[in-house]
């Protein structure tokens, strides 16, 4: 009897079982049918499910099938579409999924971006899509910050860390499949990117490289690399599109107006409008909250939202608690693409003008120049909006516009680029297939520049000096003057000036009416030897306020008028630069700022790697005569030595960090230096090419006085002088300068 009833009671027991393991089932999703994550093997969320459904509505999902199989089969694919077409978020996945079914025999995949926020968000879409967690299967690299594992299967990263990263690995044999997305933006890194990789897909047959850009650029592409498949991705609807004819000075004030006109139509959406540069951005951002405060309740909130490079990830997405509020994303050039998470944009206002910086190698200096944007970047701009938006063209039409967005490389200072080329030719990747080759004088300037410099050697390949130079994510400029700082005791002062020099500017723009107390603020912290030792200054100022319990950082910045980020992200290069020079076992000298003996040596190893950068005040009164390019400049005005800053005076020699050709040409980060501290750290062969001129004429009148071995019986003759004289020049002043020299 007692076994029966035992039996039974396993029965019931066995039953209940049975119906709970039913309903968890039907709850938690856990049957037969189970679907498990191919990356990494767990069962699916019903978020995933959720993406996928939205994933499929995608422009790019109808070319998925097409596009596995091109993959397959061929090692380069061109595909071109517009920002919502899904390209940049659903190809890398693709390729992952190929990857994975080639057991990653080959290797794993990278996407690059050209903006480091847009390699953030997209890898944090992505991994939600994929249904893994950010920072291992799918991950990101930008500069100053990796979030990634050896789980990783797929990696976003910005166009220029893939390149250094190709310092050390050329044939990047990490990877199985290579995404270069928004080709079209014809970044240098990008360009270089594509000219290098047709070098390495002859090398690693198994590679496979996709390049993700706009059409006008793809019908190039297809050109260059002959025939290859060309995916073109079926265009959105296009809006109702209203061209006007309006100059660049009045079209600023145009869409601000227009702006203010849709708002009180009360028609519902968001407003994108795109302006010429960042600075228009900022002051744009002034304006509209001013006059918004203005506006009657009855029309909602008007929220400007800046969306541009240096201000990206803010989205604000509307939720149910405020609805009548109409952001306007403001935003110019290169910023197209991050709009891809919008959806709420139903006008787009279009200046049609961008704010370029152009090099000219003559003079080594940047021009600003205002000037129309291409058809391609028009294109993308009106596929912002919906089937019934509207996009108001502030320009008479496109046929005046020029079809593609100009290659950086034509137009950007190529010394950089030269030297790393130099070095891939040191890691065996000599070959660079250019799609835009740049411009013979730039070229020429470049190869001069890294002459002088001492990257080179007598047969124009790189020096040990020049190897060491470009392991830095520096200017070469800047990275010998750090390597000269090993020598002269001074690393820690040029490691920060150096950092602050690389991160964005410190020094926030007053708000309107308080310029006076800012220029007081920014006061107190100047240094009577110049700018770059006012930046040493606030760099320390910042770190010893950090070390202060119970104060705040951004209140400090706050109160001396300073960017607390800009701050953050030069301490952030300060470590990196520091963990470099240690990983190549270069000495890291102690703080010493503030003695003499410092301040000297800070002078020395600036001028090691900026003796091209030196100017005279000729007359007094601030003309200052620039020696390489017989230009006369002002000092900027955000100077020490500026014009808004009455407690320093003003020096008769400077070197300067930066000169740029504009309405009022200006030399910018400037300090004092001595002529003859100057003539003992140039290169002789670089002084006796100087074009004449009286301060010439008076550094050597210097330079005969002190005497300089064989140097100082050479004529005054600018002719150009042999090897021999370069040789003879450099021995005899080895011992009274850097050595690094």
């Amino acid at each position: 009897m007692a076994g029966t009833t035992l039996s039974e009671d396993n029965f019931v027991e066995q039953e209940l079982c049975s119906q709970l393991d039913e309903v968890s089932d039907e709850v938690f999703g856990f049957g037969d049918d189970l679907e498990l994550n191919q990356f990494d093997g767990l069962p699916y969320s019903s978020r995933y499910y959720k993406l996928l459904k939205e994933r499929k509505t995608l422009p790019v999902w109808k070319v998925r099938s097409e596009f596995m199989k091109a993959l397959d089969e061929n090692q380069f694919i061109i595909i071109s579409g517009t920002v919502k077409s899904g390209k940049s978020t659903q190809i890398p996945q693709w390729c992952a999924e190929f990857c994975l079914a080639e057991q990653y025999r080959h290797g794993m995949v990278v996407c690059t971006q050209i903006l480091r926020q847009q390699a953030v968000d997209l890898a944090l879409r992505v991994a939600d899509e994929m249904d893994v967690n950010i920072g291992h299967e799918v991950g990101y690299s930008i500069p100053l910050e990796t979030c990634c594992s050896s789980d990783t299967v797929l990696r976003y990263c910005t166009d220029d860390v893939l390149l250094r990263e190709m310092m050390s690995d050329p044939l990047l044999e990490h990877y199985g499949a290579v995404v270069i997305d928004q080709a079209h933006e014809r970044t240098v890194s990008t360009d270089l990117l594509l000219g290098l990789l047709r070098e390495v897909m002859l090398q690693r047959p198994e590679l496979k490289v996709v390049v993700l850009s706009a059409q006008p650029f793809s019908n190039k592409l297809l050109l260059h690399y002959g025939n290859v498949p060309h995916l073109s991705l079926e265009a959105l609807h296009p809006s109702e599109v209203v061209h006007s004819n309006s100059s660049h000075k009045e079209c600023f004030y145009s869409a601000l107006r227009l702006v203010l006109e849709i708002h009180r139509t009360k028609e519902a959406g968001d407003i994108a409008l795109f302006l010429a540069s960042e600075q228009e951005v900022g002051f744009a951002c002034s304006i509209l909250c001013k006059e918004g405060s203005k506006l009657s309740v009855e029309l909602g909130e008007l929220v400007p939202v800046i969306l541009c490079p240096g201000h990206a990830g803010t989205y604000m997405s509307p939720t149910e608690e405020q609805p009548r509020r109409r952001r306007v994303f403001l935003s110019c050039s290169q910023s197209e693409d991050m709009f891809w998470p919008v959806d709420t944009v139903n006008f787009v206002i279009d200046t049609g003008v961008e704010k370029r910086y152009v090099y000219n190698p003559r003079v080594r200096a940047n021009s600003e120049e205002v000037r129309s944007i291409s058809r391609c970047q028009s294109d993308i701009r009106k596929q912002l909006t919906g089937s019934t938006g509207k996009c108001f063209c502030l320009y008479p039409g496109e046929n005046q516009l020029p079809g593609e967005i100009p290659p950086k490389i034509l137009e950007s200072n190529i010394t950089p680029t030269v030297l790393f080329l130099k070095r891939m030719e040191v890691a065996g990747l000599g070959q660079c297939d250019f799609i835009d080759r740049p411009d013979p004088e730039g070229l020429m300037q470049a190869l001069e520049e890294l002459d002088y410099l001492a990257a080179l050697d007598d047969d124009g390949n790189l020096s040990e000096i020049g190897i060491i130079m470009s392991e830095f994510p520096l200017d070469p400029q800047m990275a010998k003057a750090l390597l000269a700082s090993c020598e002269f005791d001074c690393v820690s002062e040029v490691l920060t000036i150096a950092a602050m020099l690389a991160a964005p500017s410190c020094f926030l723009e007053p708000p309107v009416g308080m310029a006076t107390e800012a220029v007081q603020c920014h006061m107190k912290l100047q240094h009577p030897e110049g700018d770059h030792f006012t930046l040493i200054n606030i760099y320390n100022a910042f770190k010893r306020s950090q070390k202060e319990p119970y104060f705040s950082l951004e209140r400090w910045c706050q109160d001396y008028f300073l960017c607390c980020a800009a701050l953050q992200t030069a301490d952030a290069i300060r470590s990196e630069l520091s963990d470099i020079l240690r990983r190549i076992e270069l000495p890291i000298s102690e703080p010493a700022f503030g003695t003499k003996t410092n301040t000297l040596n800070i002078k020395r190893a600036l001028l090691a790697g900026f003796f091209m950068q030196i100017a005279r005040d000729v007359d007094g009164s601030g003309n200052y005569f620039m020696l390489t390019n017989k230009h006369v400049a002002q000092i900027h005005p955000l100077s020490s030595y500026g014009p808004k800053s009455h407690q320093l005076g003003l020096p008769e020699w400077v070197l300067y960090h930066e000169y740029t050709l504009s309405e009022n040409n200006c030399i910018r980060t400037v300090s004092q230096i001595s002529p003859e501290v100057f003539i003992q750290m140039a290169p002789q062969y670089f002084f006796y090419n100087l074009p004449p001129s009286e301060s010439k004429d008076i550094l050597q009148h210097i330079l005969d006085n002190v005497g300089s071995g064989n140097c100082k019986k050479k004529p005054k003759s600018q002719q150009p002088i042999t090897s021999e004289t370069k040789k003879d020049c450099g021995e005899s002043q080895s011992s009274d300068r850097c050595v690094l020299q």
